[in-house]
C-alpha cells in the first residue's frame, strides 16, 4: 500500500498534465487522473517493472480517456448535429465522414504508429515527451510518426 501511495504522490501531477493535454479541461482531467489511479489500484498486480511506472500510468490515463471519450461520443444526440441549416449542412456531413475514415484508418494502424500518432495529434505531446515515454530517441518518435502520416495517408487514399 506504501509502495502505490509513493508512486501515487510522485506521478499525479505528471499524469494530470498528460490528460490535460488530451482533453484540454482541468475538471475532467482531474476526473480522468482520479479514474486513471483507481484502475491503476485495481490492477497493481499487472505491472511488472516499477522503473517504469509512469509509462504504464500514463497507458492507464489514456485508455481511461479513450474510454470516456468513446462513452461521450455514444452519447452526442444525432439531431443535434444536423441541425444544421442551409450549405453547410452538407459540409458538415462530408467532413463528419471524413472523419470517420480517418478514424477508422488510424485504428487499423499497428502499434507503435497508432499510438504515436495520437499522442503527438490529440494530446499534442512533443516528439522530445513521446520519445521519453516509449524509451527510444527523438529520431525514433520523428520516424515512427512520419511512417504513421504515410500509413494513414494511404489508407485513406485506398478508402477513396
Amino acid at each position: 500500500m506504501a509502495d502505490f501511495e509513493q508512486m501515487f504522490s510522485e506521478n499525479y501531477d505528471y499524469i494530470f498534465r498528460f490528460l490535460m493535454k488530451l482533453c484540454g479541461d482541468a475538471s475532467l482531467a482531474e476526473e480522468l487522473t482520479q479514474e486513471s489511479f483507481f484502475r491503476a489500484y485495481m490492477n497493481l498486480g499487472q505491472l511488472r517493472n516499477e522503473n517504469k511506472a509512469s509509462l504504464w500510468l500514463c497507458q492507464i490515463a489514456k485508455n481511461t480517456f479513450y474510454a470516456w471519450y468513446n462513452e461521450t461520443r455514444k452519447n452526442v444526440d444525432l439531431d443535434e448535429e444536423l441541425a444544421a441549416e442551409g450549405p453547410d449542412l452538407a459540409e458538415a456531413f462530408a467532413l463528419k465522414e471524413l472523419s470517420r475514415e480517418a478514424f477508422a484508418g488510424l485504428h487499423e494502424l499497428e502499434e507503435p504508429y497508432k499510438e504515436v500518432f495520437l499522442l503527438h495529434v490529440f494530446a499534442n505531446l512533443s516528439l522530445t515527451e513521446i520519445s521519453a515515454l516509449f524509451g527510444k530517441s527523438e529520431s525514433w518518435a520523428r520516424v515512427t510518426l512520419y511512417r504513421a502520416k504515410k500509413k494513414l495517408k494511404e489508407k485513406m487514399e485506398g478508402k477513396s
